[in-house]
């Protein structure tokens, strides 16, 4: 997702933090009741938990770079 479409989401780092936080513990879940031998779901399950790891990553280093925008101004250069 390019970060201008990320920041126009409306989703937020904590936001994204705790859907990333509910797939792995689904994916905890899933090993512990051997539904993880299932290949097609596990695989479906550790693309999902990629995917919004990175979404995360992008979210919390947006957020960072428009605080830091805010307070101390845009960087240029």
């Amino acid at each position: 997702m390019p970060f201008h479409e990320l920041h126009q989401s409306g989703l937020t780092a904590p936001f994204v933090r705790d859907q990333l936080l509910e797939l792995e513990s689904e994916r905890a879940l899933a090993l512990d009741t051997g539904v993880a031998e299932i290949d097609a779901y596990l695989a479906d399950l550790r693309q999902k938990i990629a995917i919004w790891r990175e979404l995360y990553v992008l979210s919390a280093v947006t957020e960072m770079a428009t605080l830091r925008a805010e307070v101390d101004g845009p960087q240029v250069g």
